[in-house]
């Protein structure tokens, strides 16, 4: 295994993009090889290394799920049971769904649980005064008809895992995974990352310059709530450990057969680059025959991703602080690491040419609870812009991430209804658009997250 050749690119392509920091970690026959590149922080700056934190954001979920899967296996929890047989107080805006929602449409994101509630720094912002807000959030689905990624479903799942435990998650977390498995610099709130080593995230603004994110990771200091579905900062270090657990035979943490259940599919995923469907929690992917298993995270100006190949023991870390390139850095180290290790080489979706009466379909605009969604077209090509809607980011007294201004989308070859993001900092997700029974667009896909048609183009 070569580390010369990882560092190149590693440090070839953060100069490229402007990143400021970033670490990356392979483990592969046993092996952990690391790349690092930068400092934590513009202001204040010290080398990034493989110990340094960095935000996960979603990433967190992995050990959430994993935690529950351990209370399942110790038959504490059963994965097919209504959510309400252990939080009984569970109210959402439809009292069916509150009623059948179980524990696995959770863990695989079938609930029809919108995205998230808005942190807003008010109230009890415990996971327990997140539940009783839950009634707030629209339902975009009945319960296990489909997959939309939701962070409130995993943080309802935090909940279960305190009502089951009797312990506050953070402490839950800790005896159930975090301290057996020896992650000892995977950690929950600012208290615990300033006493250690961390990277400042950055957000480049419209006149391209650096700005340190406020907040640090992506929600305020305090909101406990958004602790299970994205509330841990961890190392590349601490990351490679966290693979060799997943690839390994349980630890006496949980048996082996509960790790493997996670990697098998529970739902497919349409036309996403996130993944071909969910486990448990898992985005699985097909690499050209091999069968691999991630998550990624995006935090404000951070982003994470961790991809494991079971056949072949191997795994990739790539942790970076700049919003939005950051994804672009992570989703490249990523192909480069299966290519150069692997032999599997990413094959890239080519659009078909731009149809007119196509685009006439789509136009319009689609949105989540937080984030407005537009399409659009000159006539010569389709363009894709999201961000915060603006009330939202008027109403909040923290800097928000930046929007992804209009960028180019391609329609894929076959229905008509799959496409990629051609350029900017989304370049190369892709989506799908959503009909009734009538065929008129109802919806798109991005991101694993079913964003809602509110309005044709006017």
């Amino acid at each position: 295994m070569s580390q010369d050749k990882l560092s190149e690119f590693v440090k070839a392509h953060a100069t490229e993009l402007g990143v400021p920091g970033s670490a990356v970690g392979v483990l592969l026959d046993g092996q952990e090889i690391y790349a690092s590149h930068g400092v934590t922080s513009l202001g204040n700056p010290l080398p990034v290394d493989e110990e340094t934190l960095f935000p996960l954001a979603s990433v967190s979920k992995t050990f959430t799920a994993t935690a529950l899967m351990r209370l399942v296996a110790e038959g504490k929890v059963d994965l097919d049971k209504p959510v309400r047989s252990y939080v009984p107080e569970l109210k959402l805006a439809d009292e069916q769904a509150a009623a059948q929602i179980t524990v696995m449409n959770l863990l695989n994101h079938t609930a029809g649980l919108d995205w998230n509630l808005i942190d807003d720094g008010e109230g009890d912002r415990s996971l327990a005064g997140l539940v009783a807000k839950l009634p707030q959030l629209s339902l975009i689905a009945p319960p296990g008809t489909r997959a939309s990624y939701s962070q409130a479903g995993y943080n309802l799942a935090g909940r279960v895992i305190e009502k089951v435990t009797g312990l506050p998650f953070e402490q839950a977390m800790a005896s159930l995974v975090l301290d057996p498995v020896g992650l000892a610099d995977t950690v929950y709130g600012l208290a615990e990352v300033m006493v250690r080593k961390f990277a400042v995230g950055y957000n480049r603004g419209d006149d391209g310059e650096l700005r340190p994110a406020r907040p640090w990771a992506a929600f305020k200091e305090g909101a406990r709530g958004d602790n299970p579905g994205g509330g841990l900062a961890s190392s590349v270090s601490d990351l490679l450990r966290w693979a060799r657990f997943q690839l390994g035979d349980g630890e006496g943490v949980l048996p082996a057969a509960e790790l493997q259940r996670m990697r098998e599919q529970t739902v497919g995923l349409r036309a996403s680059t996130l993944g071909d469907g969910f486990g448990i929690c898992w985005f699985l992917h097909d690499l050209d025959g091999l069968h691999g298993i991630g998550h990624g995270g995006s935090g404000n100006g951070q982003f994470a991703e961790l991809l494991i190949v079971p056949e072949r023991d191997f795994a990739v870390v790539s942790l970076a602080n700049l919003g939005p390139d950051g994804y672009l850095f992570n989703q490249s180290v990523v192909r480069w690491a299966l290519e150069h290790y692997l032999g599997v080489v990413e094959k890239t979706a080519e659009p078909v040419p731009y149809d007119e009466g196509q685009a006439q379909q789509v136009v319009g605009r689609y949105e989540i609870d937080a984030m407005n969604l537009d399409i659009a077209t000159d006539g010569t090509r389709l363009t894709l812009a999201v961000g915060i809607k603006p009330e939202i980011r008027k109403a909040s007294d923290e800097e928000l991430p930046p929007d992804y201004p209009s960028a180019g989308i391609g329609f894929l070859p076959g229905d008509g209804d799959e496409y990629i993001v051609t350029e900017g900092g989304l370049k190369g997700q892709r989506g799908y658009f959503s009909r009734d029974a009538n065929g008129s667009v109802t919806g798109v896909d991005l991101a694993g997250r079913l964003f809602n048609r509110v309005a044709e183009a006017s």
